[in-house]
């Protein structure tokens, strides 16, 4: 089951984040895709708003993961950002699997490289129209140009997602 959705704000793509956050659950796996810029933090953000969990929620290029605690009795965020991995034995290095059964897991630039945590997950690309600015960088900058448009097509993947309502 596939859904596209316009965002046309960074506020759009938070909301949007939220919405989905609102059916997420312990042991669901969300794949993030997309230019950079092209809102994948500021999705994972409203997720995290709608989960509950401590923040800042901010982009782990650098320290590749990060773990959001539960402030309401919810599953764990863990938020991955597999840009900078290079191999599957990288990836296998993180333990995601360990946590996931008990965890919502987000992992962006992970296509390709996490499917195996979970048979079931969200496939979430963020794409910006060709040439469009970047949206805020997650610390507060904003792009010199108008931020255009982005549309988000989800793709559901596996029984979990049977007759949840994406839209």
């Amino acid at each position: 089951m596939s859904t596209e959705h316009l965002l046309r704000t960074p506020e759009e793509t938070a909301a949007f984040g939220e919405r989905v956050g609102r059916v997420l659950r312990a042991g669901d796996l969300v794949l993030l895709s997309g230019d950079l810029g092209a809102g994948k933090t500021t999705f994972t953000r409203g997720l995290a708003t709608a989960l509950g969990v401590r923040g800042p929620v901010t982009s782990p290029t650098f320290v590749i993961a990060r773990e959001h605690p539960s402030l309401v009795g919810g599953p764990v965020l863990v938020h991955v950002d597999a840009y900078r991995l290079g191999s599957l034995a990288e990836v296998d290095d993180l333990d995601l699997d360990t946590a996931a059964e008990e965890a919502v897991t987000v992992v962006e630039w992970g296509r390709g490289l996490v499917e195996e945590i979970a048979g079931d997950r969200l496939e979430v690309d963020l794409l910006r129209p060709t040439g469009a600015a970047p949206s805020s960088d997650g610390a507060g900058a904003e792009a010199e140009a108008p931020v255009e448009p982005r549309r988000a097509v989800v793709r559901a993947v596996g029984e979990r997602w049977a007759g949840v309502d994406l839209s």
